[in-house]
């Protein structure tokens, strides 16, 4: 994302090189990920959850066949394009079956938890006081429509 020309003089910084200023916005900079966010979710408005899904830095285009998927895919591009926004390339992929995407795995017909993540869970030390609780609450909430009962479980553990 470009800084606004008026705006780059604020973003100088100067260590023993030179004097040095930001033209986009740095993505460690604090915040920087939530407006690029919002700029990506204006800018595809009318086309989110309809085909494309923006987390982040994650853009997700899904079809229903392979021709509707180019179109799709083609729209994007010209919304970029529009906006003075690019991809690179080698960060892309296409046509995949199977997305493994924050902790799910993403397949044709359902979505299911990250192996990995199972694997962590299980390995999750027995809490030991309230704290350590709420955290592992936290961890396994996230994944709670894949957990039968979950709701009877967690009442369960919570009211010990």
């Amino acid at each position: 994302m470009k800084i606004k020309e008026e705006d780059i003089n604020k973003t100088f910084f100067r260590i023993r090189y030179g004097h040095y200023e930001f033209v986009v916005v740095p993505f460690g900079l604090t915040n920087a990920l939530v407006v690029f966010m919002c700029l990506m979710n204006g800018i595809f408005i009318n086309y989110l959850y309809r085909f494309v899904i923006i987390f982040l830095n994650y853009t997700l285009i899904y079809s229903k066949s392979k021709e509707e998927h180019e179109h799709h895919f083609r729209l994007v591009l010209q919304v970029l394009r529009e906006h003075q926004l690019y991809v690179k390339l080698n960060k892309c992929s296409f046509y995949q079956k199977k997305i493994y995407y924050l902790g799910h795995i993403i397949l044709k017909k359902n979505i299911a938890m990250d192996l990995e993540k199972i694997e962590a869970i299980m390995r999750w030390p027995a809490p030991k006081n309230v704290l350590e609780v709420g955290s592992f609450m936290q961890l396994v909430g996230h994944y709670n429509k894949f957990i039968t009962m979950f709701s009877k479980i967690s009442h369960s553990i919570t009211s010990l």
